[in-house]
């Protein structure tokens, strides 16, 4: 800013995850969790100060404090990792940080669907007797075109059809190929989804907010973000179907996912004016 010559000055520094938890709440106060499910992913949410060991100043006014997960760097014994997620792993810019976000990003997924795809091509002549050099291209196939595959509806399957020859040079697929493939991205975004849902419960979990309290369960409203959760429309109904399962009939009712929609840069502005007032009130 100050080589451009811009007479600028930072007020607050936020993150898309807060931005988006803060777009949320100035219209619904119900909304206490922020998930970012997009190129990568995050989720924050609002927690009681005295839940917080770690913080000794004094305990704001309201009680409560935003926590930013950074979720996406979760790592555990009991991820479901596969052959093809350690690979990744070891091979990524990152090896051993960002588990959890490496299997259920937009990042990661079409890389995922890359990988199973050379394996079957290696292994089981899935394209026939030679594999398709643009398969052993790192990233070749993303997850927008993923999703297009797996979204493709037409009898014969054309826009799988088109993405393989168009992206990675594969012609002459058969039907049963096509299919298998679509299988294929099915079962990559249900786990990915299934796993952003786990999350989700943990989260509840911690809040309390997965039970009743005096007879009465609170309504749980989640900002969610992203162009994964936008456009990916199979990825955003397993996460939704998967959310309702872990938490039963009865407490989905009071749960509710919404799409906010350039959250972050809204919430981001709402920050900033709410704490240019809180100066202007300070000084004054």
């Amino acid at each position: 800013m100050k080589r451009k010559g811009i007479d600028m000055h930072v007020s607050p520094l936020v993150n898309d995850t807060v931005g988006t938890l803060a777009r949320g709440r100035y219209d619904n106060n119900d909304v206490a969790i922020a998930v970012i499910m997009g190129t990568g992913t995050n989720a924050a949410y609002v927690e009681q100060a005295h839940g917080i060991p770690k913080w000794h100043g004094p305990p704001p006014k309201s009680g409560e404090m935003v926590i930013n997960m950074e979720w996406g760097n979760f790592s555990s014994s009991h991820l479901p990792l596969t052959e093809y997620d350690t690979a990744l792993d070891i091979e990524s810019l990152n090896p051993g940080q960002q588990m959890y976000e490496k299997m259920i990003s937009g990042m990661y997924l079409g890389e995922i669907l890359r990988r199973v795809l050379l394996r079957m091509a290696d292994e089981a002549a899935l394209f026939g007797d030679t594999i398709p050099p643009k398969l052993k291209t790192p990233f070749v196939l993303r997850t927008p075109e993923m999703s297009a595959m797996h979204h493709d509806t037409s009898k014969d399957l054309r826009v799988v059809r088109h993405k393989l020859k168009d992206i990675l040079e594969i012609s002459n697929t058969s039907l049963k190929t096509r299919k298998l493939i679509v299988e294929l991205c099915n079962v990559i975004a249900t786990r990915g989804a299934r796993l952003t849902a786990a999350g989700i419960l943990g989260i509840l979990k911690k809040t309390g907010r997965d039970i009743a309290k005096n007879g009465e369960t609170p309504k749980t409203v989640i900002a969610m973000d992203g162009g994964l959760y936008e456009h990916y429309t199979e990825y955003r109904k397993h996460l939704e179907n998967t959310l309702h399962e872990l938490v039963g009939d009865e407490l989905a009712e009071c749960i509710k996912l919404v799409h906010s929609n350039d959250g972050s840069g809204i919430g981001a502005a709402l920050l900033t004016a709410s704490h240019s007032r809180y100066l202007e009130i300070d000084g004054s």
